[in-house]
């Protein structure tokens, strides 16, 4: 049974993104995971755009399970929130081929967790009860 997401995005993969083998480069992974969740978060709405702007990366892990290529191009990415805490929270994410159905292993799976942060004090900050409900609303795959 194919899962459902709080957001799917699909992402083009570009020739500069493959490695001299032909597979998507690890660093380019983590830029096409940051397209895919840029669109999410500015798909929230303006009422959101304290948390849009404040969230930055403080640890990425992902696990490839398979290959990705140009081939097979656009990447469909569905990614959730798998836990919030009161100053950060962490996005789960599954990418799959263009080519590969809703319900196949995927080809990635990742995780971002993201910190809060008080961008004129430089510090973490709480998320709000608002924020905290927008995070809940959109937690875990199906």
């Amino acid at each position: 049974m194919a899962r459902t997401f709080a957001f799917q995005a699909k992402v083009p993969v570009r020739w500069s993104d493959m490695d001299a083998f032909g597979h998507i480069n690890h660093a380019r992974m983590v830029t096409l995971m940051e397209e895919a969740r840029i669109a999410w978060l500015l798909s929230a709405g303006e009422e959101y755009a304290p948390l849009i702007k404040s969230a930055m990366i403080v640890h990425v892990e992902i696990r490839y399970q398979d290959q990705l290529r140009v081939e097979d191009s656009p990447l469909h990415i569905g990614m959730w929130i798998t836990a919030f805490r009161s100053v950060d929270f962490t996005i789960g994410y599954e990418i799959r081929s263009a080519r590969a159905a809703a319900d196949s292993r995927p080809a990635c799976v990742a995780s971002t967790q993201m910190a809060v942060v008080d961008i004129e004090h430089h510090r973490l900050r709480r998320l709000s009860d608002t924020e905290k409900q927008y995070l809940r609303d959109w937690g875990g795959a199906d």
